[in-house]
């Protein structure tokens, strides 16, 4: 189907727009479909490796990119049930580079950071401080990241023998706005709407005008600052996919459980919890938010009313939007006739 553009690109479809005005940023969305299969990882974790080798419209370049993209998840991407394995390689090479998820904490005790690799297992490489100070988003819930990690065994050394040598997180270095913007005047509206549905994995051919605002909303969060909502309906309509999937700045908290420290100021640490690392902090299964504390759901909505939060002597102001998704197992008619819309919130947040 031949898409039309109010700048005059009268025969160009939107694929060959977004290839001729983002040269080197577009992604076929499919292949990154064929790497998922059998890879636990976020799409946005393919995609940027996809976006480093098969950024073309030429399909030569894309063959042969998906390749070395396969070969890297191959080589590199640390399955769970080969964590043993990939630490031997790590021990015989010296230094090995891996793609997994990396969250650190502070040894207080011996005054350096450790960093603990979801996949591989090890809980206590030391990490130096430089990328602690570049990437906060290490000390709280970790980001997904290609790793150097060193071997170094010394008898009567206290700490681990591995040691990060180099790290890269897994996501976009910088945004050219001027340039986004610039881009932008070749596409209309309609164009643009299907540009961001694309961009999320979703087919806009496939939905009407209501639907594909609706699907839109979902993306507000990232874009405005202290942006609250919630979305309830039936269960497996992608409600939490884009929170979890799509964007390295949000992070999905499953269950709902969480505490007061983790979520917005640990006091003993003197530092600010996820709503001060995260655009935004999203939970799934609202039924089942509970805060380890008591005070927990009257900070939260203080938070959300006023986008600053009280702990101890300090009022601390923190930018995250809140979205809460939650399944409905009723028809809204009837929900409505025996309940409420919001009865799937637990008691204490309505």
């Amino acid at each position: 189907m031949t898409l039309t553009s109010d700048s005059g690109n009268l025969d160009l479809d939107l694929d060959a727009l977004l290839n001729r005005f983002f040269t080197g940023k577009v992604v076929r969305k499919d292949l990154t479909k064929r790497l998922k299969e059998g890879i636990n990882v976020p799409v946005y974790v393919l995609e940027y490796l996809l976006g480093m080798y098969c950024a073309s419209d030429n399909e030569e370049v894309i063959a042969d990119g998906l390749e070395t993209v396969k070969r890297i998840l191959a080589e590199n991407y640390v399955r769970p049930d080969e964590a043993e394995k990939v630490k031997s390689k790590i021990r015989e090479r010296g230094s090995f580079k891996i793609i997994d998820k990396v969250s650190v904490s502070l040894n207080e005790r011996r005054d350096i950071y450790q960093a603990l690799f979801m996949n591989l297992g090890v809980k206590d490489a030391e990490i130096p401080s430089r990328f602690i100070k570049e990437f906060e988003k290490l000390l709280a819930g970790g980001i997904w990241c290609i790793v150097t990690l060193n071997y170094f065994f010394e008898e009567g050394a206290k700490g681990s023998p591995f040691t990060v040598h180099d790290l890269k997180p897994i996501q976009m270095p910088n945004m050219d706005m001027d340039a986004l913007l610039e881009a932008r005047k070749a596409f209309s509206e309609s164009e643009w709407i299907d540009v961001l549905l694309r961009s999320t994995g979703m087919e806009p051919a496939h939905f009407n005008d209501r639907t594909k605002w609706h699907l839109l909303t979902r993306m507000i969060a990232f874009v405005e600052n202290n942006y609250n909502c919630c979305e309830l309906g039936p269960r497996g309509t992608g409600k939490s996919h884009i929170y979890k999937e799509v964007s390295p700045n949000s992070i999905l908290v499953s269950g709902g459980q969480t505490t007061v420290a983790n979520l917005f100021y640990n006091m003993s640490r003197r530092q600010v919890g996820l709503v001060g690392m995260w655009d935004v902090v999203a939970f799934d299964e609202v039924a089942g938010i509970s805060f380890k504390d008591k005070d927990g759901v009257q900070i939260m909505k203080d938070y959300m009313a006023s986008g600053s939060f009280a702990r101890g002597r300090d009022s601390i102001s923190a930018s995250a939007s809140m979205m809460f998704v939650g399944n409905i197992n009723q028809p809204v008619d009837t929900l409505v006739k025996t309940s409420h819309l919001l009865a799937p919130f637990p008691s204490a947040m309505i």
